[in-house]
């Protein structure tokens, strides 16, 4: 049935995890949409397709070659490659087209989102190589990550701002902070497999520590968006409610307890982005009105 294997090439990329890095690329559409007017609204779906292709491509291809590292590991042993529910055949196709759809949707946008979607998806894709040299994996994973604010902004605005990497860095240190908590779960195995994560190679207590340090720095970045956005009130206490989820998210979380990963990963983490773009879409909406 169709339908079955999109569910399995959506579970196979993990596709609800996209609602951490789109709300901040719609941020950014809004943030530029303070001083800029869109060309089209149909700018918004091809800046979607393109956030889908994008992701779809660095998560399909990071499966392929993991898929030994995955296959060995009793926490991904069921994943949709290791057991067979789709080939690396399969894989690979829907990568390329993944890929092909990302760079469509940039070359829709405009000719300099064209040219960059190639460099950005060489990033992207070369992501799931980090792991077996650097620790600082999860910093690179955010780093790639946090491209999709900027590119959204240059699709509205047609040229770079550096207020905009404030953004940028917020996302990045996000995602590198929750990744460092999730690579927790697999403390054991990477360093049987002589894979480098941060716990890994520092221990469980001191990753913690640096991940609660980039989501202070991210709070620290959402907040200067604050006076150089030019923003109210309202952004300013959703800026408030993320470092209490983050606080809360790091209160929960404890190494040795998987439960209590999944919890902070799923239940807490996913709110984060959600809160950030309902406050600048809430503060930009408002600031239209009066």
């Amino acid at each position: 049935m169709p339908v079955n294997r999109i569910v399995t090439y959506g579970r196979m990329i993990k596709f609800p995890h996209t609602i951490f890095a789109l709300p901040f690329a719609l941020s950014a559409v809004v943030l530029a949409l303070k001083d800029y007017s869109m060309r089209s609204v149909w700018d918004i779906l091809w800046i979607l397709l393109a956030m889908v292709g994008a992701r779809s491509a660095a998560m399909g291809f990071n499966r392929i070659v993991d898929a030994r590292f995955d296959a060995a590991n009793p926490r991904t042993m069921n994943r949709e490659i290791p057991t067979g529910k789709i080939s690396k055949l399969a894989a690979a196709m829907f990568v390329s087209l993944s890929s092909l759809l990302f760079i469509v949707s940039a070359a829709m946008l405009s000719r300099i989102c064209f040219y960059l979607s190639f460099p950005v998806l060489g990033l992207l894709l070369s992501y799931s190589f980090a792991k077996r040299y650097t620790a600082l994996c999860h910093i690179y994973l955010g780093f790639v990550i946090s491209l999709a604010p900027m590119g959204a902004w240059i699709a509205i605005t047609g040229d770079f701002s550096l207020r905009i990497v404030f953004l940028s860095l917020a996302l990045m240190t996000y995602i590198a902070g929750f990744d460092i908590i999730y690579a927790c779960q697999d403390y054991d195995f990477d360093r049987r497999a002589g894979l480098f994560s941060i716990p890994a190679k520092l221990g469980l207590r001191k990753a913690l520590i640096i991940s609660s340090l980039l989501h202070a720095v991210s709070t620290a970045c959402l907040a200067l968006i604050y006076p150089f956005f030019d923003m109210h009130m309202i952004y300013l206490l959703s800026v408030v409610i993320i470092g209490i989820l983050y606080a809360i998210e790091h209160g929960v979380v404890r190494p040795d307890h998987p439960d209590s990963i999944q919890l902070a990963f799923f239940n807490i983490n996913s709110i984060i982005s959600i809160v950030l773009f309902v406050g600048i879409a809430a503060d930009v909406a408002v600031e239209k009105l009066l």
